[in-house]
C-alpha cells in the first residue's frame, strides 16, 4: 500500500509515518517508481506505535521497545517496569491533586480556601519540600 493509503487506513498523517520511518520505528518500505510501498503488516506496526504512545511511551522509548521486543527481552522488561513506576507516580500525583481540589470545593471555611487551616498546612508542607501527595496527607 502507498503511504497515502496507510495514512488513510490508520488515521496517521503521512508526515508522521515518514518521521517514524526516519526514526526506525517503521521499517523502510520498498519503492516502486520512487513511491513508498508498505506491506500490510505496516498497519499492525502503526497500531502498535499508536497504542504504546497512548500508554505514555515516548518516541525514543518506542524505538527501544520495537527494536528490542525480539532481541533483548530484558531491555523491554526494564522499560516496562520503569514506565509502570512512572505511571504509578503520575497516578498518585493526580489523586493528590483531585483530593486537594475536592477539599477546595467542599471546604466550609467561612472566608474561603485561602483561609483554611488544612490548605495552609498543605502550602507549608510544599514549601518545606514535600510533594503534593505527601503535603496533603500531612
Amino acid at each position: 500500500m502507498t503511504i497515502g493509503e496507510l495514512a488513510r487506513t490508520t488515521g496517521v498523517a503521512t508526515s508522521a509515518l515518514r518521521y517514524w520511518e526516519e526514526l526506525g520505528l517503521l521499517p523502510a518500505p520498498t519503492r516502486v517508481a520512487g513511491q513508498r510501498r508498505y506491506p500490510a503488516s505496516a498497519m499492525a506496526i502503526v497500531g502498535l506505535i499508536l497504542s504504546l504512545r497512548d500508554i505514555g511511551f515516548s518516541l525514543r522509548e518506542l524505538k527501544v521497545l520495537i527494536t528490542s521486543r525480539y532481541e533483548d527481552v530484558d531491555a523491554w522488561r526494564e522499560l516496562h517496569e520503569r514506565k509502570l513506576t512512572e505511571l504509578d507516580e503520575r497516578i498518585a500525583q493526580a489523586q493528590a491533586a483531585r483530593t486537594a481540589i475536592a477539599h477546595g470545593l467542599a471546604c466550609g471555611h467561612p472566608e474561603g480556601i485561602f483561609h483554611c487551616p488544612t490548605f495552609a498546612r498543605v502550602i507549608a508542607a510544599r514549601l518545606a519540600g514535600s510533594p503534593l501527595n505527601e503535603a496533603h496527607s500531612q
